[in-house]
C-alpha cells in the first residue's frame, strides 16, 4: 500500500469521513469512523498532513492532531468548494478538502489555542447580551409609546424608569409588565459588566494587546478582538493580506486589461470589520486635534471623499498598523506608523 502523506477529514458532530492519498494524489483508503475511532488511527498512520475545514470543533481537533505528530491544516469552506467533484456527499467533501489542500496557492487558517478560543467565546457571548440588552430597551420604548410616553433615547432614562411610571397614568399590568423588562434589563446589564471586566483581565495578562491600545482609536474591546482572530499575524505575508481577510479593501471585477474596483469586499469577520470602522469613525470625530501624520492623512481624504469612504480607508489603515505591530513586534509610534504599514 502507498504511503499516506495527506488526509482531508470531512468533520460532523459523532461521524468523521476520512480520505487518504498518497503523494501523486491517488486514494489510499476511505473510512467513516468515531471521533474515538479517528484519533486512534492518527495514531498509527506516520506523520502526514491532515487537512480540515475551518468550521464548528476544528481548532480543538487541529491541536489534538498536531500532539499525534501530524501537521494539522485548516482550510476556509468556501476555498474547499470548487474543488467538490459530482455530487455532494461526506466521502466527496473529504476528497474535495485533500484537493483544496494539495494546492501550493492555498491559504490555510491558523489554528486557534485554548486561550484564543475562551476569548472568542467571551466575545460572541457579550455581542448576543448586548443585542439583548438592546431588543429588551426597544421594547420598553415602543411599549410606552404606545400609550403616549415618549422616552429620551438611550440607557439611562431606563435605569430610573420607577419614576417615569410614577410620573404617568398607566394601566397596572402594563406597570407590572415594564417593571419586569427593566429587571430583565438590569440583569443584563450586569452580565455585560461582568464579562468586559474578564476581558479586561485577559487584556492586563496580554503584552501583545497591550501594544495594540496604543493605535488611535482602538479600544479594549477591539483590541482583545485582534489578538485574538489576528493569532499569529505572520501568517499573512503583508499587512494588506489581512486588511482583505476581513473586507476592508475594494471588491474588484475586472477583465479584459481593464481594472474595475468597486466598494469594500465585505469578507471575513463581520464583527471585526465593525469594530475597526466604529475605531475609525472614533478618530474622525476629533480629527481637528491630531496634528500628526495619521490626521493630516485624514483631513486630505475628507476633502475629496465622503465621510463613509474615508471611515473605510481608515479602518484598513488601523487594521494594517495593528498587522505591523504584531507581526514584527513593535509598538505604535505615531508619525512613523504609517509609513510602517
Amino acid at each position: 500500500m502507498d504511503t499516506i502523506s495527506l488526509i482531508g477529514i470531512d468533520l460532523g458532530k459523532h461521524c468523521f469521513h476520512l480520505h487518504a492519498q498518497s503523494a501523486s494524489g491517488h486514494m489510499v483508503l476511505r473510512k467513516k469512523l468515531t471521533r474515538s475511532q479517528m484519533f486512534t488511527l492518527l495514531a498509527s498512520v506516520p506523520s502526514c498532513t491532515v487537512a480540515m475545514e475551518a468550521c464548528a470543533g476544528a481548532h480543538w481537533i487541529a491541536r489534538r492532531i498536531e500532539t499525534l505528530g501530524h501537521q494539522a491544516r485548516l482550510i476556509s469552506p468556501q476555498f474547499v468548494k470548487p474543488f467538490l467533484q459530482g455530487n455532494k456527499n461526506d466521502f466527496a467533501d473529504a476528497q474535495a478538502i485533500c484537493e483544496a489542500a494539495s494546492r501550493p496557492s492555498m491559504r490555510f487558517v491558523s489554528p486557534h489555542n485554548e486561550v484564543q478560543q475562551t476569548i472568542s467565546a467571551l466575545h460572541r457571548v457579550r455581542e448576543a447580551r448586548v443585542r439583548e440588552r438592546t431588543g429588551t430597551v426597544n421594547q420598553i420604548h415602543a411599549f410606552l409609546l404606545e400609550f403616549g410616553v415618549s422616552l429620551p433615547t438611550g440607557m439611562a432614562v431606563i435605569r430610573r424608569l420607577a419614576a417615569v411610571l410614577v410620573a404617568h397614568d398607566l394601566p397596572p399590568r402594563l406597570i407590572a409588565l415594564l417593571e419586569h423588562l427593566q429587571v430583565h434589563f438590569k440583569y443584563l446589564d450586569e452580565q455585560i459588566g461582568e464579562i468586559e471586566g474578564e476581558l479586561m483581565r485577559q487584556l492586563r495578562d496580554d503584552e501583545r494587546s497591550q501594544r495594540l491600545l496604543e493605535i488611535p482609536g482602538i479600544g479594549p474591546i477591539t483590541a482583545s478582538v485582534l489578538a485574538t482572530e489576528l493569532g499569529d499575524a505572520r501568517q499573512f505575508a503583508c499587512a494588506r493580506q489581512f486588511a482583505a481577510s476581513i473586507g476592508l479593501v475594494p471588491r474588484q471585477y475586472s477583465t479584459g486589461g481593464k481594472p474595475t474596483l468597486l466598494g469594500i469586499s465585505k469578507r471575513g469577520d463581520k464583527n471585526l470589520r465593525r469594530l475597526l470602522v466604529q475605531c475609525a469613525r472614533t478618530v474622525m470625530q476629533q480629527i481637528e486635534r491630531r496634528t500628526d501624520r495619521l490626521g493630516t492623512w485624514v483631513r486630505g481624504l475628507l476633502m475629496r471623499r465622503h465621510s463613509n469612504v474615508v471611515a473605510c480607508a481608515l479602518a484598513n489603515k488601523l487594521a494594517r498598523i495593528a498587522w505591523a505591530i504584531l507581526a514584527k513586534g513593535t509598538h505604535y509610534q505615531g508619525a512613523q506608523a504609517v509609513a510602517a504599514a
